[in-house]
């Protein structure tokens, strides 16, 4: 079997599971540990499914970086509980160093960047990997970064952990209508509500992959709007281009992973046994995740 490198967006999966699984599932102590028991689990299924070589979760350093913030405003911005804190159901906030630590102790790398998000980590990741590269979310953006020549795919979490949709470029072009590799561009136009980001008024998702199918990037369209060209415009669209060109030049560095995040060095070989064993007692027993540690523990390569 080839190597494969397994990108976890972490905050994703710790989302999914805190909403999937009750909160009356708790510690000894009564706090609840939903988020954590559900993500051990995930990574338990998708080491066990999958048989990643090397494996890395990957963190947000910054949900809302600020060269982000400064092209576009609002991104985000409907996510801002107060300042520059997200906002985080309560019961979630205390299970995060948990899940942490549990990592740490394993021996799972855990990376993040100083002012990026984990987005960005999985971006940079796959920019640096030789090989193949599975990368699991349930965000759409990172769509972006499937390449069958290498090759690099999305397992989707959207129906769950247990029924991932793998994506590749023909499931973009068949789900999108545009090529494969242009997401970015394509949801640069559209625009995401989820994230903040308006894309072009009157613009939305058919016109958008008529637009990249037409040009085949977002760099080619923008010149054939400088250049007067009013050729493979669909009705009306060239003028709402035009209105939108403010927005066109900074989004894309908004939508767009960044590919060279700064990122310490680490191992990110899946390891055989736990990197710190007595560590990880103390959080079994602290926690009550005795059951899925020791799935975590059984699904590791021997």
């Amino acid at each position: 079997m080839d190597p494969v490198l397994m990108l976890l967006d972490t905050p994703s999966l710790y989302f999914r599971a805190f909403y999937g699984i009750p909160d009356s599932i708790t510690a000894p102590d009564g706090m609840p540990v939903n988020a954590v028991r559900g993500l051990i689990d995930m990574i338990a299924t998708l080491v066990r499914a999958h048989s990643p070589t090397r494996l890395a979760a990957t963190m947000d350093a910054d949900w809302r970086p600020a060269f982000r913030v400064a092209a576009i405003p609002t991104y985000k911005a409907h996510r801002v509980a107060h300042g520059d804190v997200e906002e985080v159901p309560d019961t979630l906030v205390p299970q995060i160093p948990v899940i942490e630590e549990v990592l740490d102790a394993v021996g799972i790398a855990r990376l993040e960047s100083p002012g990026y998000e984990a987005d960005d980590v999985i971006g940079t990741l796959t920019h640096r990997a030789e090989g193949a590269v599975d990368i699991v979310t349930g965000d759409r953006d990172l769509f972006q970064l499937v390449d069958d020549s290498r090759p690099v795919r999305v397992l989707y979490t959207a129906r769950g952990i247990r029924n991932l949709q793998p994506v590749d470029e023909a499931f973009v072009t068949a789900k999108y209508g545009i090529p494969g590799r242009a997401y970015a561009d394509f949801a640069t136009l559209r625009g995401d509500p989820s994230d903040g980001l308006p894309g072009v008024a009157g613009v939305g998702e058919k016109t958008a992959a008529s637009l990249i199918t037409r040009f085949g990037s977002l760099d080619a369209l923008l010149s054939a709007l400088d250049s007067g060209a009013t050729e493979g415009f669909p009705a009306g669209s060239r003028t709402r281009l035009a209105a939108a060109r403010d927005y066109l030049r900074v989004a894309p560095g908004v939508v767009r992973v960044a590919p060279d995040a700064p990122l310490p060095a680490a191992d990110l070989a899946l390891p055989a046994k736990p990197r710190d064993p007595e560590a990880l007692v103390r959080l079994a027993d602290r926690y009550g995740l005795d059951s899925p540690l020791n799935r975590l523990l059984d699904a590791l390569p021997r």
